[in-house]
């Protein structure tokens, strides 16, 4: 057996740890359906400690948990049923009189649910500008901030918040840092090797990469205190991914550096074609030297800048529904991180209330010929 520690994470990723079934020799994964698992006809214990019901633990979940956990160098990963569930299982562990702070614009439906909940649940939620960097420090109180959530970069403006920074800002006043790298991936950016407590992934997104499973994962730092809290969550509010939902996450996960660095030179292609556009207002995309958050991606972020950018059009929000509409070789739909490139009008998604532009449209690149992409866009732009 290859000394893992010397082998590349491309290389642990696209064997998923090399394991190898042992009672079959089985090259993939096997699905396991069984939902209870049988105890010792003598003693009544047991055959396998670690197994004795679906929803507490399946061997399906192994692979996928393991290979995720060893990318983002953390100790140990959780799946979740979505992204949502994984996420509000982070904050369900949090008790009432607790605050959270989270940056203003960011995954909507997480948004506006943390609104809410933290309402019900009695805590307090502080939302911080993450364009502005003094935000985050005024947000931030001492002696009484739990945790603080963040993405980087941040949907859909692209916003790049400095995790390092954070992580010394929140444990300067004992808080807990979580980060949302579902857009960057572990290809591109480790959060716990930056500070963080906690990453979260909707690896609905580019973890599967194929627009076919809803799924979610958390990966610690440390099997601390907080992480049991979420474990309990998950084992009696039952949020767990069906057994073959987790064979399909764990297979789509083993081409995710080809299809993220794909995707990241067919961004950055995109985005300097399109700078300076004259139907456009601006492109908005770490990878740019003037985005304002540049430098600091180009220090947290290794081997590219996410396959995600951002339009606003010279125009309302008509106009960008219309650029929208004329697309044909980009698909019309909601999420992100598939092999097909996918284009809408964050606005008309989220609603009335929305922090994000009118003017702006949201573009997710695929693995397709990047000329074709431009080209495509040139026509809607005309």
């Amino acid at each position: 057996m290859p000394d893992h520690g010397k082998l590349a994470p491309e290389t642990l990723n696209a064997q998923a740890l090399r394991q190898i079934d042992a009672g079959t020799g089985g090259l993939t994964p096997a699905i396991f359906p069984s939902t209870t698992y049988v105890r010792d006809q003598d003693d009544y214990a047991l055959l396998d400690p670690q197994h004795s019901y679906g929803r507490d633990e399946n061997p399906g979940f192994v692979v996928a948990e393991q290979v995720l956990a060893r990318l983002e160098g953390g100790e140990a990963g959780l799946l979740f049923s979505s992204g949502m569930s994984a996420a509000m299982a982070i904050i369900q562990s949090l008790k009432p009189g607790d605050r959270v702070v989270a940056p203003r614009i960011m995954y909507w439906g997480l948004r506006k649910w943390l609104i809410a909940f933290c309402d019900q649940w009695g805590l307090t939620l502080d939302l911080f500008d993450p364009a502005d960097p003094d935000a985050l420090v005024r947000s931030v109180e001492r002696g009484q901030t739990r945790l603080l959530w963040m993405e980087s970069p941040c949907n859909p403006t692209w916003d790049v918040i400095d995790i390092a920074a954070a992580a010394d800002i929140a444990h300067g006043v004992g808080a807990t840092l979580v980060v949302d790298s579902t857009v960057a991936t572990p290809v591109l950016t480790q959060p716990i090797r930056h500070g963080a407590d906690l990453v979260v992934h909707s690896a609905t997104k580019y973890l599967n990469g194929h627009c076919d499973v809803v799924a979610g994962a958390v990966v610690t730092a440390r099997r601390d205190g907080l992480w049991e809290d979420i474990c309990h969550v998950r084992l009696h509010g039952g949020a767990i991914l069906g057994t073959f939902e987790a064979w399909l996450l764990q297979r789509g996960m083993r081409t995710l550096f080809l299809r993220v660095h794909k995707a990241s030179e067919s961004a950055l292609a995109i985005a300097r074609h399109f700078e300076g556009h004259p139907a456009l207002r601006s492109v908005l995309y770490p990878g740019l030297p003037g985005h304002p958050g540049h430098e600091i991606a180009k220090r947290q972020m290794d081997g590219g800048f996410g396959g995600m950018l951002s339009l606003r059009v010279n125009g309302d929000a008509e106009r960008a529904l219309d650029i929208v509409k004329r697309c044909s070789v980009f698909t019309r739909a909601t999420s992100l991180g598939g092999v097909e490139s996918l284009i809408e009008h964050r606005y008309s998604i989220e609603g009335e209330g929305s922090p994000i532009p009118q003017d702006l449209v949201r573009l997710s690149i695929g693995i397709e010929a990047v000329e074709d992409l431009i080209a495509d866009l040139e026509q809607a732009l005309a």
